[in-house]
């Protein structure tokens, strides 16, 4: 998320069940200086986004005024595909009773 003009302390991120909300609150200047022209705009931003099934967040960094958000899909054991292997044992099974 690209989020130029902003510090590290500037961000809060929560999740919430399945919920990720990334909020930016821009701090006051003491000083008020003066622009001929304001490019980056200045005000605060608050994003929310659906996570998937089993998808959590992992970790979040903050440089050059990206922020990158690292997540991880976390698949129970039983959900995860499995090969099955294709045994002999019943065409053996169907030869003795036949």
């Amino acid at each position: 998320m690209a989020v130029a003009g902003f510090q590290k302390d500037e961000f809060k991120i929560d999740v919430k069940e399945s919920t990720l909300v990334v909020s930016g609150q821009k701090k006051p200047d003491d000083k008020e200086p003066t622009f001929l022209h304001r490019g980056i705009a200045a005000r605060s931003f608050e994003r929310r986004f659906q996570l998937a099934d089993y998808v959590e967040v992992k970790s979040a960094d903050f440089e050059d005024g990206l922020l990158h958000i690292d997540l991880v899909r976390n698949l129970p054991e039983r959900m995860k595909p499995r090969a099955i292997p294709v045994g002999t044992s019943g065409a053996k099974q169907l030869e003795t009773t036949a």
